[in-house]
């Protein structure tokens, strides 16, 4: 294990580095999301929506930290790694994160609150596709995170 336990790791400041990625995200042109991973509660990596200015649908930061950490990280370092990200991950992230491993997942917006808010129907809870491989945490942070998304024109 890593020098920082993860129980110590200063979550609301990793958050708001997420959340800010999220800011960006939209007023770049893209949908407001935005994530980071974190390991010895430093960041190591951070990703945000890029799939319209990418012009490419699996560009979601989530998904794409995954595919980064898995390249860039051991089983090991990953399994000591914690994603922050603005908004519960969807089933096609939360898939690709299986994959990557990573201890925890800690979110600030849950996916059935963004489905309220954009009119969309629930998905399944990244939970679910993550049970036995990470724990996922959250809301961390909520009312913020839900100001991001009310101020985006879903």
């Amino acid at each position: 294990m890593g020098d920082a336990p993860i129980d110590d790791f200063d979550h609301e400041s990793h958050m708001r580095r997420a959340l800010s990625l999220a800011r960006e995200a939209a007023d770049r042109g893209d949908r407001p999301f935005g994530s980071v991973l974190v390991r010895d509660d430093s960041v190591v990596m951070s990703e945000s929506n890029r799939v319209i200015t990418g012009d490419d649908v699996r560009r979601h930061p989530e998904l794409h930290l995954a595919y980064r950490a898995c390249r860039e990280l051991a089983a090991d370092e990953r399994a000591e790694t914690v994603m922050y990200t603005s908004t519960e991950p969807c089933p096609m992230c939360a898939g690709g994160m299986v994959s990557a491993g990573f201890d925890r997942v800690v979110y600030s917006v849950g996916s059935d609150e963004l489905a309220d808010l954009t009119g969309d129907v629930p998905s399944v809870r990244a939970a679910t596709v993550l049970d036995g491989v990470s724990s996922v945490v959250g809301p961390v942070l909520n009312e913020e995170g839900r100001a991001i998304h009310r101020d985006f024109d879903w």
